[in-house]
């Protein structure tokens, strides 16, 4: 046996994703908002693209007119010309921060949303004059939220306590979670401080934590356990408790359900709990009245969670001359990109220097291969949609409990492009429906045969819905009486599935449903 090396050739052929490719697929994945912000970062480094006014019928038809025929937009996309080097350089930075693309997954990957490079800067004014909506719109946007660990600190500065107990309080700040809790232990927090060189006792901390916990807003911040954490709010409710209509005697029973009984109300076993205070169950009920009032993690007051708006990239209407469902792509700023005619003529004028026109160039190669695929995006997903619309036409008209099993390799089959171009098509795209504003992957599930039709698990789902809302509260619906109930409606599962479907729908079991 002997290993050696060896140089030799050797020819063939390898599959390799064009960075035109890479760029439509890029395009054809990204919601409405994160498509405008695309837009709006290409217009700001690219003088060679730009926007047209909607108003202006000439500029209109140019576009019109520019706009490729549908058959042309699904043509192979190629790589040529002279901006060649830089195209696949684009490529290998894209490919370095998106892995997933190498490995060619259907399931379509999530874009992140943060952007790569310097921020993009914004003028005060645009052409003629006129205000920079973008500008305006980041005027309007909200303050960044002040971190909850900061708010904290700022609230113990202003503290009333002894300068010993001060840096102490800032250790445990430090500790607590972001529900508002001091999860570690006492005697954890005294060896990390002698660790560091402070030294606090274990009395110390306890009595820091006492102090954070009496000055600290809102009540219930340096709690140690839920039910600690209900005791201080019941202690700072109380004080208005008379404003507020409630009679003290609720504060004590509420305290004593919390104190002593806690389990048996999260098992909402209210007899139980008669039973052993001696509490009626209008008491009983009182208290817990009183204790929705309260919060198991007070500290997230303080922080809002930063919710992104939904921007619908289509919307569906219902035509009532001709009896169906239309369906429209909601892009007015994206059809009305174009290259810059001036900038065009000067890369093909030989008087400009070449390092310039190079330049331009480049610059339109990259606006051109933008446009191009903006159009297919709005190519392919405007088919998906209208696919989607036709085949859940019963959804429209009667709701969720109308979905019908629709797997993407129908649809793609129907169209004659690859599943994984649906699924990335669908990724993360909202329609705007006479029934709400509804997710589009939604639409696609699978699902059974009942009653002679197909229905998808949402519509199985929505069934199981309503036939809870419509229970006897008193009496509530086992998992097991839920199947039979099912089954009268013709649908056919396992326990277990109903099960899962009822926690899939944040539903509780029949025992927390009771009400007595």
């Amino acid at each position: 046996m002997r290993f050696e090396a060896s140089q030799h050739m050797k020819l063939g052929q390898h599959m390799k994703l064009a960075p035109r490719m890479i760029q439509s697929m890029e395009i054809l994945q990204m919601p409405l908002a994160e498509l405008e912000e695309r837009i709006e970062q290409e217009l700001e480094s690219n003088p060679t693209l730009e926007v047209v006014e909607t108003d202006d019928p000439a500029a209109r038809q140019e576009i019109d007119e520019a706009r490729r025929d549908d058959q042309e937009l699904e043509r192979p996309l190629t790589v040529d010309g002279e901006s060649g080097a830089a195209d696949f350089a684009r490529l290998d930075s894209f490919e370095a921060d998106n892995p997933e693309l190498r490995e060619n997954e259907y399931d379509g990957y999530q874009r992140p949303r943060e952007r790569e490079g310097a921020e993009a800067t914004y003028s005060a004014s645009r052409q003629g004059g006129e205000r920079d909506a973008k500008m305006d719109a980041f005027a309007a946007a909200p303050a960044r939220t002040i971190a909850l660990s900061d708010q904290l600190k700022a609230q113990w500065s202003l503290a009333d306590v002894e300068d010993s107990i001060r840096p102490v309080g800032e250790l445990v700040i430090a500790h607590l979670d972001e529900d508002g809790y001091l999860r570690t232990p006492l005697e954890t927090l005294a060896e990390k401080s002698r660790a560091s060189g402070a030294g606090y006792s274990v009395e110390e901390i306890e009595r820091a934590v006492l102090a954070v916990q009496l000055f600290l807003e809102p009540a219930g911040v340096g709690a140690r356990t839920p039910g600690e954490c209900l005791l201080l709010q019941l202690d700072d409710l109380q004080a208005e408790g008379e404003s507020l209509g409630w009679p003290s005697r609720t504060f004590e029973s509420a305290r004593r359900l919390v104190g002593e009984h806690l389990d048996d109300v999260l098992q909402n076993r209210l007899p139980r709990i008669a039973e052993k205070t001696g509490l009626s169950l209008d008491e009983i009920k009182d208290a817990l009245t009183l204790l929705r009032r309260l919060s198991l993690s007070p500290a997230r007051r303080l922080v809002e969670e930063e919710t992104r708006p939904i921007v619908p990239d289509a919307i569906v209407e219902y035509d009532t001359d001709e009896d169906r469902y239309v369906a429209y792509l909601n892009e007015p700023r994206s059809q009305n990109l174009r290259l810059n005619r001036e900038y065009a003529l000067l890369s093909k004028d030989k008087e400009v220097e070449k390092r310039d026109r190079e330049f331009l160039k480049t610059n339109l190669s990259n606006a051109q291969w933008l446009i191009e695929a903006v159009a297919q995006r709005k190519h392919t997903l405007l088919r998906v949609i209208r696919a989607v619309v036709e085949a859940q036409r019963d959804y429209f008209d009667f709701g969720a409990q109308a979905l019908k099993p629709l797997p993407m390799t129908l649809v793609a089959e129907q169209l004659g492009i690859h599943v994984a171009t649906v699924s990335r098509a669908v990724a993360e795209k909202y329609l705007l429906t006479p029934r709400g504003v509804v997710p589009l992957r939604r639409f696609f599930s699978g699902g059974l045969h009942a009653e002679g039709e197909d229905l998808a698990w949402d519509a199985v789902k929505a069934a199981l819905k309503e036939i809870i809302d419509a229970e006897d509260k008193a009496k509530p619906l086992s998992d097991e009486a839920l199947v039979d109930e099912l089954k009268k409606r013709g649908i056919e599962i396992a326990r277990r599935t109903v099960a899962k479907y009822r926690d899939q729908l944040s539903i509780p079991t029949a025992r927390l449903r009771k009400t007595f």
